[in-house]
């Protein structure tokens, strides 16, 4: 009878699609902190981390519902609430003296003008220094506050059907989609002003 050893799996953590190691080494090579964002089906969620041998260590950690407090009904993870959880999660970070850090989104690619540039212009809004490509990676101002939505309710008002089963979150949580610009700008004031 054959005797076999126990195989030794590599890279577990790569295999389960949870640790891409090139792009790790790249980001720890930097040797700055990272601001790590991830994506859920119902928020997004931000740390700003520090690599440390025994592992890594969170300086900061939110989520986008934490925008509630200030005001946001409306879903956790659009346009608008990714810029202004970005300043929400860079206000939080210069407070506690983390002023630059590079942006890590581990296994997402991020397209321009998409949520992950709409986050990242919040954080620099807010005060953090990130690195980023040229001007043309973020999204435009209307996207980020909520207009795309303002004009896209106010086409389908007169649908009364659709209309309420396109926007039955937000009219669930007595949220007007139409007036979700409006929101948008008391909600960045009362960010901004903390």
């Amino acid at each position: 009878m054959a005797k076999l050893k126990p195989r030794t799996v590599l890279y577990r953590r790569k295999a389960q699609q949870k640790t891409d190691y090139k792009r790790r080494l790249k980001l720890l090579e930097s040797r700055q902190l990272r601001l790590v964002i991830r994506f859920t089906n119902q928020k997004i969620i931000a740390q700003v981390v520090k690599f440390e041998t025994k592992g890594d260590k969170v300086l900061v950690a939110l989520d986008s519902s934490a925008l509630k407090e200030a005001g946001w009904n409306y879903s956790f993870k659009n346009f608008p609430a990714a810029y202004l959880f970005g300043i929400m999660v860079a206000k939080e970070a210069v407070k506690k003296g983390h002023k630059d850090a590079i942006l890590d989104t581990g296994f997402n690619s991020p397209l321009k003008k998409s949520k992950t540039y709409a986050f990242l212009k919040g954080v620099i809004d807010g005060g953090m220094n990130v690195p980023h490509g040229d001007k043309d990676i973020f999204p435009s101002e209307d996207m980020l506050s909520g207009k795309h939505i303002n004009e896209y309710a106010n086409a389908i008002k007169s649908n009364k059907q659709e209309y309420e089963s396109k926007f039955s979150k937000y009219l669930g949580n007595n949220s007007a989609p139409d007036k979700i610009a409006e929101v948008f700008k008391n909600v960045k004031v009362k960010l901004i002003g903390k």
